[in-house]
Formats: structure tokens, C-alpha cells, sequence
């Protein structure tokens, strides 16, 4: 499994780009993917997906970073080597969705299924099955990244958001909410919230 987060300079991938890529090999968790680059030309840019992802326009146009073409190319021949690259994070397919335009922008072949692991889905899951309601706002499920992570006992993703960091957080919350287990060094001092096994 492939757990993966990007950051991109809007939410809609027929007009905004990738601007970084985080990802890592699930049993294999040193095995990891980071690049950023620059907006493909003519890609629109939120001035509020700046504030989340904490990019510059600057950065973001700098003519010396790689091209959205080139890290999608990277990522793919990184992932397609690992044995299971079904894609895995929190509301995921927003990152499979934007990754799939870069690679059609990039006129590659998309080697990737449609079926991800969805964290937000295991969440919801892991709490009906323990009992418990799983939180709502405005008539849907408000089970966002930082809530989950405070249900799994680690703390809220570091703000601004940021691809990799994304991924450690991701990866982690498949890890204990799947296997009742921790996964990575950077949560070890961070314990199972009590009786989450029951």
C-alpha cells in the first residue's frame, strides 16, 4: 500500500497544480517519496491553499524547481516498484484525483487502480464498531485528519500542512486503526489511547 499526500495550489486538478508529493511504502515505511515543484503554465493558484499548504507564489513559479511533468514521473517509477501501490490516506482520492491529471498533463500512463483505502473510512468504521458516534457537523461526518489523529492518541498534524508530514500522519492512523499497532519512530512517544483494542 502506498499511503500518499500532495499539496497543490487549489482543489480543482483540471485548473490548479501539484505543487509537492509526499509519499511512503506502508511495509516498508523508509521506503519514501518527497518531491515539490513548480505549477504547470496557466495553473490557477488559491491564495488560501497557500495559506494551508504554506507555499509562496514565489516558490511555487520558481522557474528553477522541477516541473509538475518531472515529479510525476518520478513518483510513478518510484511506486511502481513497491509490490502493493494501491493508494491509501485521508480522503485520498483528492490526491489520486490530482496525480492522475499530472500524469494525463504529462501524457503518462496511469498505472494506477481506482481503489484506495480511505483513513476517513476506517475511522468511521473503527468508531461504529467500538460504539462510538462518530462526530458530525452541518448534517455530514466531521472526521477531518486532526480529529482522527487525536481518536488514534497522536497529535494534530504541524501546521502548515505539509505533503510528508501528511504521509507520516496518514500511515499512522492505517497502522492503528488496521493492525492495533504503531508504525512510525516519529510517533513512538505517543502510546495507544487506553482500551482502543477492546
Amino acid at each position: 500500500m502506498i499511503v500518499v499526500d500532495i499539496e497543490a495550489s487549489g482543489v480543482d486538478y483540471n485548473k490548479h497544480s501539484i505543487v509537492s508529493i509526499g509519499a511512503l511504502d506502508f511495509d516498508n515505511p523508509t521506503n519514501q517519496f518527497y518531491d515539490e515543484c513548480r505549477i504547470w503554465d496557466g495553473a490557477h493558484i488559491d491564495n488560501e491553499a497557500l495559506k494551508i499548504n504554506g507555499f509562496t507564489r514565489e516558490e511555487i513559479t520558481d522557474a528553477n524547481k522541477k516541473t509538475e511533468a518531472e515529479i510525476i514521473k518520478a513518483f510513478i517509477a518510484w511506486a511502481t516498484n513497491i509490490e502493493d501501490y494501491t493508494m491509501a490516506g485521508q480522503n485520498v482520492s483528492f490526491d489520486r484525483d490530482f496525480l492522475q491529471a499530472a500524469a494525463l498533463r504529462a501524457r503518462l500512463n496511469w498505472p494506477f487502480a481506482h481503489r484506495s483505502i480511505d483513513t476517513h473510512t476506517l475511522a468511521y468504521m473503527h468508531m461504529v464498531k467500538h460504539g462510538i458516534i462518530p462526530p458530525k457537523k452541518k448534517h455530514h461526518s466531521a472526521l477531518d485528519l486532526d480529529t482522527i489523529l487525536k481518536y488514534v492518541g497522536v497529535p494534530e498534524e504541524p501546521k502548515p500542512h505539509n505533503a510528508m508530514t501528511g504521509v507520516f500522519s496518514h500511515a499512522e492512523v492505517i497502522s492503528r486503526l488496521l493492525y492495533n499497532k504503531m508504525l512510525l519512530d516519529e510517533f513512538k512517544n505517543y502510546p495507544m489511547p487506553p482500551n482502543f483494542n477492546n
